[in-house]
């Protein structure tokens, strides 16, 4: 018996050194597997470290009470009206430590890799005059610049120091607008387009109650360039220049009117441009004087239209059908949902941008060749013939 026991004893041990045994084998394997993933698997990049180079331009309200994602880290803001600074720390909680008054300084500071732009639109050559040299990447509001020289100096500095400008459409984020590109782009739903009408506007900026600090440059001729015409032509000149594949136009002609003078003395209020391509004519209707807000655009085809009367939906209509179909689509999905985890993705390598893509450099230069034409057209009371590119 005393034997037996003490067999049943040793192969107690036994069984209990095999089991230590396996459990550390099975821990080292789980290590080399982990280490194996760590290796293999990319690792997510870290927040896009971002500066802000102005508030005025309320747009800045879109990153500043953007939920958190992850992607973006807000490093410093340049701002130099102080109240205003103030306000809008105070209404979203940001750190005092936050705020500079000086663009530079914030850059040597902070060193960001990227800016966006929310000052004025003449603002934007010198956002990229600091930026470029010290290779940081910017994002500035629609259009591009006040002018085409503007716009032609910061795509040399863009192309001399290596980085991306990318410019800001709302319209860009749209589902309507990647739906635009889906059917008619690559499956040519409705044939060759002839025919793209593009509204957008609103009231009016002091109408519908734009704060002090952005009305007192938005109805600048200097510096935003005009009035409605340049805030709002820029988004039919974009999206045509887009579904155009970047071809230049032949020609532009433009009326615009001053409809609410005692309003808008120094600026249009009231803007209609027509662009001319081999084949195909955009019509483009920006306005301050609509009774409600819009950014709706059709376009018509050989064979068909498509309309985007919002960024959510479509109607469709092709030959030999009587009704048109009424779409609903669903929300894009990240990074390509929203421009700043755009600009992230953009800076980290994820997406490449494209010449003719709605934000590209290529496009927005376009923009203002037609926007300068535009201006030019509305002046002389001619038609502008531009050279072909």
């Amino acid at each position: 018996m005393k034997l037996l026991a003490n067999l049943l004893v040793g192969l107690a041990a036994l069984s209990h050194a095999g089991f230590l045994v396996l459990e550390m084998f099975f821990l080292f394997s789980m290590m080399l597997l982990c280490s194996h993933l760590a290796h293999a698997l990319p690792l997510a990049p870290k927040p896009l470290r971002l500066a802000i180079a102005g508030l005025t331009h309320t747009h800045v309200h879109w990153i500043l009470g953007r939920p958190e994602r992850g992607d973006i880290e807000i490093l410093g803001i340049q701002e130099p009206y102080r109240k205003l600074a103030e306000r809008y720390a105070k209404q979203y909680g940001l750190r005092e430590e936050l705020f500079f008054t000086d663009l530079e300084q914030m850059l040597e500071t902070v060193k960001p890799a990227a800016v966006t732009a929310f000052g004025t639109t003449f603002d934007h050559l010198k956002v990229v005059q600091a930026c470029a040299p010290r290779g940081i990447h910017v994002m500035v509001e629609k259009p591009l610049a006040v002018n085409l020289e503007q716009a032609l100096a910061i795509e040399a500095l863009a192309n001399k120091h290596a980085i991306y400008v990318l410019t800001n459409y709302e319209t860009t984020w749209y589902s309507s607008t990647q739906a635009l590109d889906d059917l008619i782009l690559q499956q040519q739903l409705i044939g060759p387009i002839r025919k793209i009408v593009v509204h957008d506007g609103h009231q009016g900026p002091k109408e519908i109650g734009v704060n002090e600090e952005f009305l007192e440059w938005l109805i600048d001729p200097v510096r935003n360039g005009g009035g409605a015409l340049m805030d709002f032509g820029c988004y039919g000149a974009n999206l045509a220049t887009w579904l155009m594949r970047g071809l230049g136009p032949q020609t532009v002609t433009a009326i615009t009117q001053q409809i609410k003078p005692e309003i808008y003395s120094a600026v249009e209020d009231e803007a209609t441009i027509i662009i001319t391509y081999p084949k195909a004519q955009a019509i483009i209707q920006a306005s301050w004087n609509w009774p409600f807000n819009r950014k709706d655009i059709e376009v018509y085809g050989r064979t068909g239209y498509v309309h985007a009367p919002d960024g959510q939906s479509l109607r469709v209509r092709k030959e030999n059908e009587t009704r048109e179909q009424l779409q609903a689509l669903a929300q894009r999905s990240a990074p390509t949902d929203d421009p700043f985890a755009y600009l992230a993705a953009v800076v980290h390598g994820e997406i490449k941008v494209a010449d003719g893509d709605l934000s590209s450099l290529g496009n927005n230069v376009m923009v203002m060749r037609i926007l300068e034409a535009a201006k030019q057209s509305a002046a002389t009371g001619k038609t502008v013939k531009l050279a072909p590119r």
